[in-house]
């Protein structure tokens, strides 16, 4: 190779490498896969909203939700809806298999919704706890839900009425009294959905082979949430929040007591609020029946009007904070049996612990408790009674007339005499020692010689 061949290959290389070099990484797509598996619940929506944040944050080109649920809470589905319909980045849905319930309305709510083959989406009809028809209200307001969602989304509205309305008839569809299901097949044949055979021909559909898949999880915070806001939980918070509050009334100072109760009440109400089951007005509620309960017990003497209207403002408070926008009669029972089990738990609690700890010795140490009891009868002891002092003999070395002071060895004791005044020197027989009061009698000049 001669110099002239040399210098335009070294030409070449500069002007053609860089038209070599691979795609740099920022210009890869990345899309988030968000899982909506098992029961919609309200624990979900904080985390699908999250997952919506954290992917406009990172730039993420599509969201994806992979849906496989029997469905759950309309309340929950309506606030994942909203979050899905705001996001900035587009967002699309897989029905992994099925999207039942409230999980047709979360997948209606998206850009576009895609089906692997042999999945179904509709039954969306809302049914209480027993698996009975909800009432129409909340028909309806399902109904129009998603009517809208399918508008949005410039789809045949009826066909989303027919879901939820079994009233509603299709001809060709579904006929007047059953309610509408359908296959991939049927949603393809309606333009309600589009046949993909998995995640990575849905990514090659929407234009993003190759992209980074970013799989979002729950994180240990709503995990949490979930465990605080689960109704086996949420009794055993309200029963240790209110013995805390109750032991502390009945001490003179702020202790672990009042600490433990006060942070148990804060798990129970921020966690019913991050899920959206309680609202800031039912913690007022509460608050102001907790006021009212105090005032009771510190300034007013006896139990009244101030009572009575705490407990009924404290009772409300907690079963509106266990009820979400729209509650069905099942959500009324499960409300109703937490807060019995919770007035349940603090009776037998709080007995327990009356019978149990005035007999710790340790909290006797402390000056908590008294070990020993004063009955009626006996009355209130200032002082302890001094057995080893009878028949004791000692020097009176004050006049008692009748109370003085006398020397018995080295201690001084206040003594009464018991009839007669006695001289100071005169030698005396203590004859009753009742707690405070130590009587004494004259020793004869006999008795003196045998001293």
């Amino acid at each position: 190779m001669n110099r002239r061949q040399r210098v335009c290959l070294l030409a070449s290389a500069v002007v053609l490498g860089p038209l070599a070099l691979p795609v740099p990484a920022q210009n890869r797509h990345t899309v988030y896969r968000v899982p909506v598996t098992g029961v919609i619940e309200l624990g979900l929506a904080p985390y699908i909203e999250r997952s919506v944040s954290e992917a406009a944050a990172a730039g993420a080109s599509a969201i994806v939700l992979d849906i496989d649920t029997p469905g759950g809470r309309v309340d929950a589905a309506e606030r994942i809806a909203d979050a899905l319909s705001d996001s900035e980045v587009p967002v699309y849905s897989l029905v992994n298999r099925r999207a039942f319930s409230a999980g047709a309305l979360i997948a209606l709510s998206t850009s576009r919704i895609y089906m692997r083959p042999g999945s179904v989406i509709g039954a969306a009809t809302p049914v209480d706890g027993s698996g009975k028809k909800a009432p129409e209200k909340i028909v309806s307001a399902m109904r129009s839900e998603m009517r809208a969602l399918a508008e949005a989304q410039g789809l045949d509205p009826t066909v989303a009425a027919a879901m939820v309305d079994e009233d509603v008839e299709i001809e060709g569809v579904v006929e007047s009294g059953k309610l509408l299901t359908l296959t991939t097949s049927e949603a393809v044949a309606l333009d309600y959905a589009v046949e993909i055979e998995d995640l990575d021909a849905l990514l090659a559909a929407l234009g993003y082979s190759g992209a980074d898949v970013v799989t979002s999880k729950v994180n240990w915070a709503e995990q949490l949430v979930r465990f605080f806001s689960n109704p086996i939980v949420a009794p055993f918070l309200l029963s240790l929040g209110f013995l805390g509050l109750l032991a502390e009334i009945k001490t003179p100072s702020f202790g672990m007591a009042g600490a433990a109760g006060v942070i148990s009440l804060s798990l129970y109400f921020g966690s019913h609020l991050i899920v959206g089951l309680a609202g800031l007005e039912d913690v007022l509620i509460f608050g102001a029946g907790v006021v009212l309960l105090g005032v009771e017990a510190l300034v007013i003497p006896g139990f009244g009007l101030f009572g009575v209207a705490g407990i009924l403002a404290v009772a409300a408070g907690l079963f509106m904070s266990m009820l979400g926008s729209l509650p069905t009669a099942s959500e009324y029972t499960s409300a109703g049996m937490i807060l019995t089990t919770t007035v349940l738990l603090v009776l037998v609690s709080a007995w327990v612990l009356i019978r149990t700890l005035p007999r710790t010795s340790r909290l006797a140490k402390s000056g908590i408790f008294l070990l020993q009891r004063t009955d009626r009868a006996i009355g209130y002891e200032s002082a302890e009674v001094r057995d080893d002092l009878m028949d004791s003999v000692g020097t009176a070395i004050t006049d008692l007339r009748p109370s003085g002071t006398a020397l018995f060895g080295d201690e001084r004791i206040d003594v009464v005499s018991e009839s007669e005044w006695i001289t100071e020197g005169t030698q005396v027989r203590v004859i009753s020692a009742e707690g405070y009061r130590h009587i004494v009698r004259a020793v004869s000049a006999d008795e003196a010689e045998n001293v």
